[in-house]
């Protein structure tokens, strides 16, 4: 710098201009490290609002994610301030609506949504977002679209603004996908339920205040699947901390209920009607699942090329031998395929009309193809950085990380083969027949039981866990 001016003879002829185009790009111009959109390619998706959104969430990323997350995988431990300044941030309140605490972006849309998860996700631990961000998306949906206002008021508002921590308690021993066969019960005696079973894999369950709790108050199947607000300090809750592959700062936990006493106030919904809310809310939790195992496979892409563009082998760069090349291209077209297909599901889910259910097949697919692109991203990375990938710090640490977060991402929320089947049940890949020209209990070739009721048939659409 101090011999600049006495060096400085001018610029090249249109340097300027391509300095001028380079100042209106965003982020780190390594290829394919972002997407499309951000080297000012058009787009007809994304306005202002969507670009200032984006600042906004990449600036909260660096600053408090990405510097830390390398010391809370190893540790398990994050510092609790951090809900609070995600909320001041204007992030963590930005898919809630404004009544109850939400700081949404103007013109919130579903591409708000979109660049909320890939942008957190360039933190490269998903444990953290699962920590802070998606455990919350995935437990507080059916409270604000079937709970009592009385329960909002209670739960909503302060975990929106980081005070609170809820999570979505589910999954069992030994019921995973198959929701509508859960075996925790919720026995009714007067003012209470009495609740007894088990819970497993549950997303911050080891630092949840409330958990979203499906227990069974009536017969079997869906209709006798119910909703509760369980709070961990309630009497007869046991929680422990599950050892896990990845998401080491998740705080996944096993739940014991034994005999736990729940006001029937904190029934979420109708009695026997938690199944449909439980169903609805897989939706948006696969596309936020797809978004990031997209961005985590850009992580790995990214990484690939700098370490390619730095390492030398036999004379000459990683990236100009032609087999790193073709690794690099193939993990580059899967990626922004995946991106193209997470574009064109948020502008259905924009629409007015949108159903839920239609959209649920093409959503499954989505997920499917998202993981499957973070899999083969995460094993050529690894492949490409060789040992440096196999170790825990250095210049491989982010890929390392990611390889251990591969599979939890493809079965989290519907592993691939539950999705690929709803998918092609809901495309209706058989000829219609007419149920009624068929005996009681024989297969109409439809995917249907002949005779099957209305609530059978609706849990053969909504199946999709």
């Amino acid at each position: 710098a101090r011999y600049a001016s006495a060096l400085y003879k001018g610029e090249l002829k249109g340097a300027a201009k391509a300095k001028k185009a380079v100042l209106g790009t965003f982020g780190d111009l390594i290829p394919f490290a972002d997407p499309y959109w951000y080297q000012k390619q058009k787009s007809p998706y994304y306005t202002e609002s969507h670009r200032a959104f984006r600042d906004q969430v990449r600036k909260f990323t660096d600053t408090y994610l990405t510097p830390y997350v390398a010391e809370w995988d190893e540790t398990g431990i994050y510092d609790k301030k951090l809900h609070q300044q995600a909320y001041d941030a204007g992030i963590l309140g930005a898919v809630w609506p404004k009544e109850w605490g939400g700081t949404p972006p103007p013109g919130m849309d579903a591409f708000h949504d979109l660049i909320l998860y890939d942008e957190l996700a360039r933190c490269g631990a998903g444990g953290i977002l699962m920590a802070i961000f998606f455990s919350m998306s995935i437990a507080l949906p059916p409270i604000l679209s079937v709970g009592t206002d009385a329960l909002k008021e209670k739960v909503a508002r302060p975990v929106i603004r980081g005070e609170k921590i809820l999570s979505l308690a589910v999954t069992e021993p030994y019921v995973g996908s198959d929701v509508a066969a859960l075996r925790t019960t919720a026995r009714r005696e007067g003012d209470f339920f009495i609740v007894n079973g088990e819970k497993k894999f549950i997303t911050s369950g080891t630092r949840a205040h409330y958990f979203t709790t499906a227990v069974r108050t009536g017969g079997p199947g869906m209709g006798g699947v119910s909703l509760l607000l369980i709070e961990a300090d309630m009497p007869g809750v046991t929680i422990r901390r599950q050892k896990t592959q990845g998401w080491w700062i998740s705080g996944t936990a096993y739940l014991a209920f034994e005999d736990v006493k729940v006001p029937v106030s904190n029934l979420i919904g109708k009695l026997n009607g938690g199944f449909r809310p439980i169903m609805h809310n897989f939706n948006h939790e696969r596309f936020a699942l797809a978004a990031m195992s997209n961005r985590y496979a850009r992580l790995c892409l990214e990484d690939s090329i700098t370490y390619g563009r730095q390492r030398n082998t036999f004379g000459k760069r990683l990236v100009d031998h032609q087999v790193i090349r073709h690794k690099l291209a193939d993990m580059a077209q899967k990626i922004e395929a995946t991106h193209a297909l997470l574009e064109q599901l948020a502008f259905q889910m924009c629409q007015p009309d949108c159903d839920q259910n239609v959209i649920a097949g093409p959503i499954a697919l989505l997920k499917v193809q998202a993981t499957k692109t973070f899999e083969l991203c995460a094993r050529e990375a690894s492949q490409i950085l060789g040992g440096a990938s196999y170790i825990r710090g250095g210049k491989g640490a982010r890929v390392e990380r990611l390889y251990r977060e591969v599979r939890v991402n493809a079965i989290g929320g519907g592993s691939e083969e539950i999705l690929l089947d709803l998918a092609m049940r809901q495309a209706k890949l058989y000829p219609q027949c007419k149920r009624e020209s068929l005996p009681v209990g024989t297969s109409s070739g439809c995917g249907r039981r002949a005779g099957a009721d209305k609530e059978e048939l609706v849990a053969l659409d909504f199946d999709q866990s």
